[in-house]
């Protein structure tokens, strides 16, 4: 049986120890080895047969260096069929979005990290579902995409909170244009109230 080989990128020690200790379990998965740095991880990519990536998005303080090592690494073999899932404990939609644009298969929290294993072999296979970590966000992402700039602007300074004159007053608008770009809005994504 050929076994999943797979690269945990990890800096902290506790999670290495545990996912690995758990992959280990897994007959079909092996982790063929474990970086703790965006250098180790490029580097190893380079040196070792891989079929899965399991990455964590900082490695080295909150610089996202993760999604960096994610772009290098796909950039120069993608054609070698490499996936990549991030592991990681951020839940910002942002770096959600981010993971998918440069390449990410799927995208789960340390939270759920016990769901990995399918995970890993749904990829390995060319076959994922979303985690639920990322899908909501993807689904609302995907909504949000109807929207136009100035709808997306609104749209974006209503979820901060603002009222309908601090909106206006903050684009140079009009409050009826203002309310206008609401009410089209909200035609357009039926879970947003923002009246």
């Amino acid at each position: 049986m050929d076994r999943i080989r797979v690269m945990l990128v990890e800096d902290d020690l506790f999670w290495q120890q545990n996912i690995s200790s758990d992959l280990a379990e897994e007959e079909d998965i092996e982790v063929v080895v474990v970086a703790g740095t965006k250098e180790e991880a490029v580097d190893a990519a380079f040196r070792y047969p891989l079929d899965i990536i399991l990455m964590d998005i900082n490695l080295t303080g909150n610089n996202l260096d993760g999604l960096e090592a994610m772009k290098e690494i796909l950039s120069k073999l993608y054609e070698h069929g490499i996936k990549v899932i991030m592991l990681t404990s951020l839940t910002e939609r942002d770096v959600i979005m981010k993971s998918f644009q440069l390449g990410a298969l799927n995208y789960i929290t340390k939270v759920s990290y016990k769901d990995i294993v399918r995970a890993i072999r749904e990829a390995y296979v060319d076959r994922s579902t979303i985690h639920a970590d990322a899908a909501r966000i993807m689904r609302s992402e995907i909504q949000l995409m109807d929207l136009s700039p100035m709808e997306r602007e609104v749209f974006d300074l209503r979820k901060e909170g603002l009222s309908k004159q601090q909106i206006s007053d903050r684009l140079h608008k009009s409050t009826n244009t203002i309310k206008s770009q609401l009410k089209s809005i909200k035609d357009k994504l039926t879970y947003f109230k923002g009246n």
